[in-house]
């Protein structure tokens, strides 16, 4: 069975509510927030007007320019959340690819000199 209200669900005590709904039983506790069976679908109360669609956006500009905006305020907010690293960190983890790379570039060109080498010893 699903475990009961762990911290982080969008709504407490909405486990039992799917356990009467899947039982058939609908709770009574309050009638206007009751989950309605019938039709086959689950549905809620129907949406007041303060909650409507309409009123919700009506902050934000819809349109080419409006997206494009929230795209970058996101970007920006998103990047305010990362961690930089330190001139220290910064300067270590330079130095640790250049070496990988530079070691990589040096088993490539000896194993291309090594095979270059055998296939002329081979193929005459």
């Amino acid at each position: 069975m699903a475990e009961k209200d762990r911290p982080g669900d969008d709504v407490p005590g909405d486990d039992e509510l799917l356990a009467a709904a899947a039982g058939g039983d609908v709770p009574d506790d309050n009638a206007d927030d009751a989950l309605v069976t019938a039709g086959g679908g689950t549905a809620v109360a129907e949406r007041s007007d303060s909650e409507s669609p309409k009123t919700r956006k009506s902050g934000r500009r819809s349109g080419l320019f409006g997206r494009v905006g929230g795209f970058f305020r996101e970007v920006v907010s998103e990047l305010r959340k990362v961690i930089w690293p330190t001139r220290k960190e910064l300067l270590t983890y330079t130095g640790v690819v250049i070496v990988f790379v530079v070691i990589m570039t040096a088993i490539v060109a000896g194993l291309d000199y090594a095979f270059g080498k055998a296939m002329l010893w081979a193929l005459g």
